[in-house]
């Protein structure tokens, strides 16, 4: 069975702060311009909704109201969408060709060729850790994580003082074409970050 990754490049702090924001303006803006995206999202999971599980608009407002939220742990699912959805209407959809569909240990392979290089204030299997802002349920699907500017900022820095040793030592760490071009991808993602003051990265595992 394959995975998802879906990264977004935004103002971090900015969007979590969506989360309990109570911001009914933002809800009317979302429903009047994106409800086809909500209809196609119901219709998606209609069985799940048939069962209990909130919709797409019932989920989202919980998310910017900070609540109610569902008992029944098997529809968090639905919070963990709406969720994602303010990240995609906050910020931008960063290129994911190296990561969507994944399968396996593919992160961490990623993650040790991001090591190889000196880069460890980054990992992307931190977007499989389900770390949802507070107070958002727990949900086994989908993941979340995020990089921090300052994490980000780390992870540059550590990765410009392994080129600069390359560069005097002429040997390269040995990886494979695939996840040198995955590594790579994740320094875009970085440098797309850097150029934007307090923007970072969240990502979504499916």
């Amino acid at each position: 069975m394959s995975s998802s990754l879906s990264v977004y490049l935004l103002d971090v702090a900015a969007t979590r702060a969506l989360v309990g924001s109570r911001d009914d303006q933002l809800l009317d803006v979302i429903r009047d311009s994106f409800g086809d995206q909500l209809d196609r999202a119901d219709r998606s999971f209609r069985h799940e909704i048939a069962q209990g599980a909130p919709t797409a608009y019932e989920a989202l407002r919980a998310v910017v109201h900070g609540g109610p939220f569902s008992e029944d742990e098997d529809h968090a699912f639905q919070y963990g969408y709406a969720y994602e959805q303010l990240c995609s209407l906050t910020g931008s959809f960063l290129d994911n060709s190296c990561f969507t569909p994944h399968r396996g240990d593919w992160l961490t392979q990623v993650d040790q060729g991001l090591k190889a290089l000196g880069v460890t204030a980054v990992s992307v299997e931190e977007f499989g850790y389900s770390g949802l802002p507070a107070p958002l349920p727990y949900t086994f699907t989908p993941d979340c994580g995020e990089w921090t500017p300052e994490d980000i900022a780390r992870g540059l820095e550590q990765f410009e003082a392994t080129k600069r040793a390359v560069d005097e030592s002429g040997q390269a760490p040995p990886l494979e074409p695939e996840v040198v071009e995955a590594v790579m991808q994740c320094l875009g993602w970085m440098r797309h970050a850097a150029e934007r003051p307090g923007f970072g990265v969240i990502g979504f595992r499916y």
